[in-house]
């Protein structure tokens, strides 16, 4: 049958591959259809890197937080971009074309529905703002691929990825931040996927400067909590905790989750988005250590983005498959490879969670045999 299906596909790649018929679908009424959108998608393949500085020059400019209020000329936008008005006309006819913003009567300009969802999501503006660090270590991909790209920016941004880069020179404010930022959107899905309440006490792996647990601690007020980090992004997570007025529910616990071991007494650990940037042996080494934090019969969950995931496959193996090799360390994982990594770990029963948006993250838990 393996056998059969590849003869099919080899004729199918030579017939579409030929310029004839790349004509004779074109012209053809019956498949001129899917020959043009199979062009416009060859040709946003090739014009990826143009779109994407549009939309960072949309960014850093501001431009769709000036357009909140409503429509504009691009006249009085100009100034306000400090751009002349020819090339605020070209920004805005840029942006149109992408969907970000939209024509308006009177020659003015509004958001578009892309623009809008971009404003409602800020954690994409930040990571939007970032890129430039991913741009210029995509610079020349094959040497990245190759591994002759030596340090890289993000690398030097993401400096806890890499094994014995000094925790002193870790830019911890400035990714702290961008990981707060990202987070808003995921927590609403593994808040509504996992019912928190019924645990006594959350230890967050890796958890930040605290979002997710604030996010937990409002949802399940008798919850209380542990944070594991290294020790400069605890320092940053107590005055936060202190100004959402939980300090008395969460204990800050500093130290290195690829090293352990990992504080014991909570009945629930969460994974948020950690796994995937670590590699294969870092990885299992955290999960045997939650293992071995949480008591029999509790529970470890996981949210992050996986590869595999219908209608996030370009996010996962794409996009974060060059971002996290230009970072020098993890991969995403499908949720099988992952249910591997429970099993050997010494987990039990690892299921699926519903969460509605796999482009934002997927989740597993699992739990340690009672």
């Amino acid at each position: 049958m393996a056998a059969l299906a590849d003869r099919f596909y080899a004729i199918r790649d030579l017939v579409a591959a030929s310029p004839r018929f790349q004509r004779f679908a074109a012209r053809f009424p019956l498949t001129r259809p899917v020959a043009t959108r199979q062009a416009a998608a060859v040709f946003d393949l090739c014009a990826g890197f143009v779109y994407a500085q549009i939309l960072r020059a949309a960014v850093d400019l501001r431009l769709l937080e000036r357009l909140r209020d409503g429509p504009r000329t691009t006249a009085d936008l100009a100034p306000e971009l400090a751009l002349s008005e020819a090339s605020a006309a070209r920004l805005l006819k840029a942006t149109t074309s992408l969907g970000l913003t939209a024509a308006r009567r009177g020659g003015r300009y509004g958001l578009g529905m892309k623009g809008a969802a971009l404003l409602g999501n800020p954690g994409a503006l930040r990571m939007i703002e970032h890129h430039h660090l991913l741009y210029a270590d995509l610079a020349d991909p094959v040497r990245l691929l190759r591994g002759e790209a030596g340090r890289t920016a993000l690398q030097d941004y993401w400096g806890y990825a890499t094994a014995g880069h000094p925790e002193s020179n870790l830019r911890v404010e400035e990714y702290s931040r961008l990981m707060a930022a990202s987070l808003s959107l995921l927590v609403e899905d593994v808040l509504a996927a996992y019912p928190f309440a019924q645990h006594r006490l959350m230890l967050d792996i890796g958890g930040g400067t605290g979002g997710f647990i604030r996010a937990v601690a409002a949802a399940a007020p008798d919850l209380g909590f542990q944070l594991f980090d290294l020790p400069p992004v605890c320092a940053l997570a107590g005055p936060r905790f202190a100004e959402a007025g939980i300090a008395h529910r969460v204990t800050l616990l500093p130290g290195n989750a690829r090293l352990g071991p990992l504080p014991r007494g909570a009945d629930l650990a969460t994974l948020i988005r950690v796994l995937h940037d670590h590699d294969d042996g870092d990885a299992q080494a955290i999960l045997r250590g939650a293992f071995d934090a949480l008591p029999p019969g509790g529970t470890l969950l996981i949210a992050e983005p996986m590869s595999g995931q219908k209608g996030a496959e370009a996010m996962a193996d794409a996009y974060f498959g060059f971002y996290l090799l230009a970072m020098g360390s993890g991969r995403a994982r499908t949720p099988e490879e992952i249910r591997t990594m429970l099993e050997t770990a010494g987990f039990e029963g690892a299921r699926s969670l519903s969460m509605p948006r796999p482009l934002l993250a997927s989740g597993l838990m699992a739990r340690k045999p009672a």
